[in-house]
């Protein structure tokens, strides 16, 4: 049976029996929404999002692309490779560097596949 989150997204196909999983497991969804591409999936069961944003430089009245990267877990009923654009969610930290959890992967378009 799949848990409501309380964020509208579409839940995975496959079960779980992980319980850091957030549809299938008692870990709880809280604050900050994100979306941002897989740059790194090579550990086990977290993976490293890279957003990119733009901020202000006054001087010149432009913008500079600034990027960040925040490190995600990655329940094992969710599928994620690299270059995927994934949507993540804020949740207790796990550990020193993880305090956010991947709910949603859409594949990225523009590939030609």
């Amino acid at each position: 049976m799949v848990r409501n989150i309380g964020v509208s997204v579409v839940s995975p196909r496959k079960t779980c029996e992980d319980d850091l999983c957030p549809f299938h497991g008692t870990l709880s969804v809280r604050g900050k929404l994100l979306t941002g591409i897989v740059s790194s999936s090579k550990a086990k069961k977290m993976v490293v999002v890279s957003r990119e944003y733009p901020g202000p430089v006054p001087k010149y009245k432009r913008f500079q692309r600034s990027r960040s990267t925040v490190h995600a877990y990655l329940p094992e009923c969710i599928d994620v490779s690299e270059g995927e654009e994934v949507r993540i969610a804020e949740c207790r930290p796990l550990s020193k560097t993880v305090s956010f959890v991947v709910i949603e992967v859409s594949k990225k378009d523009g590939s030609g596949n």
